[in-house]
């Protein structure tokens, strides 16, 4: 992993050598500032989009799993754009295909944890909760 880090800006200049050399350099140079005007509008259209989420949650909503996969995936994607490079840029799509990004996501985090709903009582319909303790043990 370290060393697709230390390889991964030497890897994006070359892919963009690479354009300039099958293009022009100023199609190169023009992808280049496309990309970052396109990710700094969508971080700044995000970051609008999660203020008003974190509100939402404040006025008393629940703050779901869909600002931390959602909104933090597209502001991420938002800051791979704006690195020069097209390895990063596809990497960036790929995080922002929702229902990709939701599944890359599921691999990585493995099976999500069932939500704790603590057990009732059938005849009474009181909640018991508690701790225990063997004393044979």
């Amino acid at each position: 992993m370290r060393l697709l880090f230390l390889l991964l800006p030497w890897l994006e200049l070359a892919t963009l050598i690479k354009l300039g050399a099958e293009t022009s350099v100023l199609t190169a140079l023009l992808y280049v500032f496309a990309t970052l005007v396109l990710g700094l509008l969508i971080l700044q259209r995000q970051g609008m989009g999660m203020f008003q989420h974190l509100r939402e949650a404040q006025a008393g909503r629940v703050l779901g799993g869909r600002l931390l996969l959602d909104d933090m995936a597209v502001g991420f994607a938002a800051l791979l754009l704006m690195f020069p490079g097209m390895i990063t840029d596809v990497a960036a799509l790929i995080v922002m295909i929702g229902p990709l990004r939701r599944r890359i996501a599921r691999f990585f985090a493995g099976p999500q944890a069932e939500p704790y709903v603590p057990e009732r009582d059938a005849q009474s319909h009181n909640t018991i909760e508690g701790h225990y303790r063997r004393l044979d043990d």
